[in-house]
């Protein structure tokens, strides 16, 4: 093959190298407009994973870096000078100076072709000169722009600015060192690279660096190489404690914001995209440099084993895009936390520390407790005392620091529970005329004797015309009040949890099929009449409601009031107001579906005053010692909608008017929604909402959406993202899973009873190969090596060695 490949990075020498490798009868060309020695930035991080495949793919290359890498396991997290080391994660870096000097010459001894200082010909001459060209020319492709149909780039500019730096210092470990400044937070990321510097990359808000003063040179154009000497002076000013006297070291350093580039396709006929012309990842959770090197390994692999051009680069992008876009939904999730991290100032130290190390969701306390016992032990047991004096348990006696988070008592205003974990609401759409019947007894109950702190009714509906289909439940007469007494009951005499109740009407989502027979349709007859806050659909093919009047509204507000009169006669033990996913309230919320002109729309504030006026009159009726709560879709998912930032006001709105907790899901507001669904991806919403207005006003926060197992329930609580997990299918899947999760982490305690019945099922049943005792082959047992804690200090053995003891606050 004939291959041109568009600039002479990592990824595109690395490329070359194992092409030749491949086969000695390619002829592969590079061209890079930069000199050799014309390197920008200073170290760049490998993973072991990575790593292993470098090794196996180029023995010459990898042993070369082994001998430049500095190592080390530990994770040092500085806040205002306290100090925590979290150790066992490993790491692996080096000078990018010397990675680049090595792969330049591994291609000039394979015999590769490189054109320094030269701009590469035009593309549509190599497309037809070449077999291939590769496009990694970098954030800026050329190639990519020139291709733009053909690729679909996307590139999001993210609200942060950052500059890269080196200093002499050399650092030990990967540090996080944040400051809360007068002018708000910053951060650093470092790393060493080598025995005589380490990066040193300094971040924070474009509002914080305004603050600052960092914008004086905002205007000012810098000659390439030229770095930002004012930016120098007022970050070794700021972090001249941090530095100890060291000096910043600087290559081309200027204030830049991060870009994520995505592309919906990497290839076009013989053109590819590779490293960051294809897709970028924040600094923060990795190397753009490892990501583009581990984009050749694949791209080589493809090209060697189809027999085909195209045959390749579509086997290339199957096979790598799923990992970049995982690798870019974690990076995505942790540039966010950044962006946000003024908002945990006031957050406990160990509890601040665990939630930076889990930012993006791919670590989490289990992984944690693999890597650093101790640091996982000192992280549960404070979570425990802090429960505890927020339960009024202001002498600790009786805390269980062992007990795992999700198994720490609480409360939702005086409402008592044994644990943290709700049956999240969940319509079954299997009532016959509202009234609830063995279905939902045998629903809710099952959940309640299988361990949750509380279990929620599905939507109940305030009157007939207020269901969304024949099938949902009511609480608009007496008869169905005393089918959910019989249900209530059962929970209370047989479970040690509690059981709430969900209030809500369904607005223009109304007079629908069930679930299985088509959702969101009409009914094919007798249809009733909708009602919204604007004569809009919910989407093609659904009803259009009529716009309400102020009648339609008090008679809306007299049916929640009397629903929730009955629901507290019937033994509920809390009220959830339901003002998300589309139904009315939630649909006076959004201006997407309440586009009215009078005072009922508009503002946020015209907005909430429907909504508000239905959650007086419920917690009107409703005495005190039973909680009122709502729930909220924290965004709409769609343009010109509801964001995070006017769920944390419509939060603070119903806080005022008594809300004792705030339970925070997403969307489902209009069928041209596109939500960005993840692992736990709402639990961001309830983060924001707790930290800027329900922690402060002592109100509780629920997190809810794709939780599914114990360790992400005790991650999200230990970080502190939110107060409670609801979960709802997971439970679907497994009715006992809270009893379950308890067993698996070998916890037995009053959070997680057994029914009596059951007690004798309570261990975890043993599985095949049971009888099998493992040889001893080895010296010392795993565990006994005490390297847990790897410090990177050059001069000793092996350029690394373990600390003397574990450095923690």
């Amino acid at each position: 093959m004939r291959i041109a490949i568009v600039g002479g990075g990592p990824g595109g020498l690395y490329l070359a190298a194992l092409m030749k490798q491949l086969d000695t009868g390619h002829e592969v060309t590079v061209w890079e407009r930069n000199a050799p020695d014309d390197t920008f930035g200073f170290g760049v991080v490998f993973s072991d994973e990575t790593l292993g495949g470098i090794e196996s793919a180029d023995t010459a290359i990898y042993g070369a870096m082994e001998r430049q890498f500095a190592r080390w396991t530990d994770i040092d997290v500085a806040v205002d000078g306290r100090s925590s080391t979290i150790g066992g994660q490993g790491f692996a870096a080096m000078s990018r100076k010397e990675l680049l000097r090595i792969l330049q010459a591994r291609v000039a001894e394979l015999g590769v072709e490189v054109h320094y200082r030269t701009e590469a010909p035009d593309t549509d001459r190599l497309r037809a000169e070449y077999d291939l060209v590769v496009a990694s020319d970098g954030l800026n492709s050329q190639v990519r722009t020139r291709y733009a149909d053909a690729f679909g780039p996307s590139l999001d500019r993210r609200h942060n600015k950052y500059i890269w730096f080196g200093t002499d210092l050399v650092f030990e470990a990967f540090q996080f060192i944040v400051r809360n400044t007068g002018f708000g937070t910053m951060q650093i990321h470092g790393y060493p690279y080598s025995d005589k510097g380490s990066t040193f990359i300094v971040e924070m808000h474009e509002d914080v660096w305004r603050r600052a003063g960092f914008d004086r040179t905002e205007h000012e154009v810098f000659p390439p190489g030229v770095s930002d000497e004012h930016a120098v002076q007022r970050v070794a000013e700021i972090f001249a404690d941090d530095l100890g006297g060291h000096h910043i070291l600087t290559n081309n350093s200027k204030w830049l914001s991060f870009t994520t580039v995505r592309n919906e396709k990497w290839h076009d006929d013989n053109v590819v995209l590779l490293g960051d012309a294809a897709h970028t990842a924040h600094f923060s959770i990795g190397s753009g440099t490892k990501l583009a090197m581990e984009d050749a390994l694949a791209l080589a692999a493809c090209l060697h084993e189809h027999d085909t051009v195209p045959k390749a680069l579509a086997a290339y992008q199957e096979e790598r895009k799923p990992v970049v876009e995982s690798t870019q939904r974690a990076a995505q999730a942790s540039l966010e936390w950044f962006e946000n991290i003024g908002m945990y100032a006031g957050q406990d130290h160990d509890e601040f520390v665990f939630n930076l190390l889990t930012r993006s969701r791919r670590i989490t306390f289990e992984n944690l407790k693999d890597r650093d016992a101790e640091f996982a032990a000192r992280i549960q047991a404070a979570f425990a005392r802090g429960a505890a004096v927020g339960d009024g348990e202001v002498d600790g006696s009786g805390v269980d620091e062992a007990a795992p988070a999700m198994f720490q008592p609480t409360r939702i205003g005086a409402l008592e529970l044994k644990n943290r974990v709700i049956l999240s609401p969940m319509d079954m759409y299997s009532a016959v005329d509202g009234v609830p019947g063995e279905f939902h007894l045998v629903h809710l109950g099952s959940k309640a004797l299988g361990g949750a702190g509380l279990v929620m009714s599905e939507m109940t509906c305030v009157s007939p015309e207020g269901r969304i289909t024949l099938g949902c439940p009511g609480l608009w007469n007496d008869e169905q009040r005393d089918a959910w007494a019989r249900i209530t009951a059962f929970v209370h005499e047989r479970s040690t949890g509690r059981i709430g109740l969900q209030l809500g009407h369904s607005g223009r989502k109304g007079s629908t099929k069930l679930m299985w027979d088509g959702m969101d349709e009409p009914l094919a007859q007798d249809n009733w009449e909708v009602v919204g806050p604007s004569a809009l659909p919910y989407g093609d093919g659904c009803h259009v409601p009529r716009e309400m009047t102020r009648d339609d509204m008090d008679q809306v507000v007299a049916d929640f009031r009397d629903a929730a009169r009955r629901g507290v006669e019937a033994g509920f033990d809390l009220v959830e107001v339901h003002a998300a996913h589309g139904y009315l309230l939630s649909s006076f919320l959004s201006p997407i579906s309440n586009v009215r002109t009078d005072e009922y729309g508009g503002s946020l504030e015209n907005r909430l005053r429907f909504p508000l006026e239905v959650f007086d009159a419920v917690r009107g009726v409703v005495p005190d010692h039973v909680p009122v709560t709502v729930r909220i879709s924290a965004t709409d998912w769609a343009p010109d909608g509801n964001t995070e930032h006017d769920a944390v006001e419509i939060a603070r709105a119903f806080i005022e008017h008594g809300a004792a907790a705030i339970d925070v899901s997403s969307g489902q507001v209009t069928k041209d929604e596109k939500p960005a669904f993840g692992r736990s991806y709402q639990t961001p919403f309830a983060d924001r909402i707790r930290h800027e207005v329900a922690r402060p006003a002592g109100v509780a926060v629920i997190a809810v959406g794709a939780i599914s197992s114990h360790d992400d329930v005790n991650s999200i609580l230990l970080a502190g993202r939110a107060d409670l997990c609801a979960l709802g299918r997971t439970h679907l899947y497994d009715p006992q899973w809270t009893l379950h999760a308890a067993a698996e982490q070998d916890y037995a305690g009053p959070a997680a009873e057994w029914p009596v019945q059951w007690q004798a099922g309570r261990r975890r049943p043993p599985t095949s190969r049971t009888d099998k005792v493992p040889p001893r082959l080895a010296l010392l047992r795993e565990g006994d090596s005490g390297d847990v804690h790897l410090r990177w200090r050059p001069g000793s053995v092996g350029a690394a060695e373990a600390a003397p003891e574990t450095v923690s606050a």
